[in-house]
């Protein structure tokens, strides 16, 4: 199983973080067909091959995820894709 771990750096309050993470995440959900849930600060997503979260934190974002073996060639294209996500949101 491969994995992605991304932690990328904020300035926003927590409310400002966590509305762009709810960007990031509707983006990801249209892309990839995820379902996606909050428990508190960390928004959990899920489908079949892949699930991991994101947690916003005060001074940055952690990306966790996990891929099964079907989406494991393509962690590059999505950690990219998630980069480039929170790069335009956290700018």
């Amino acid at each position: 199983m491969a994995s992605i771990d991304i932690q990328h750096p904020h300035t926003k309050s927590r409310k400002q973080a966590r509305s762009a993470v709810e960007k990031v995440a509707e983006k990801i959900q249209q892309r990839f067909d995820v379902g996606v849930a909050w428990h508190g600060d960390t928004l959990e997503f899920t489908r079949s091959g892949v699930n991991g979260e994101i947690r916003v934190l005060e001074e940055e974002i952690h990306v966790l995820v996990n891929l099964g073996f079907l989406l494991s060639a393509l962690r590059g294209p999505i950690e990219s894709e998630i980069q480039r996500y929170l790069e335009r949101e956290f700018a």
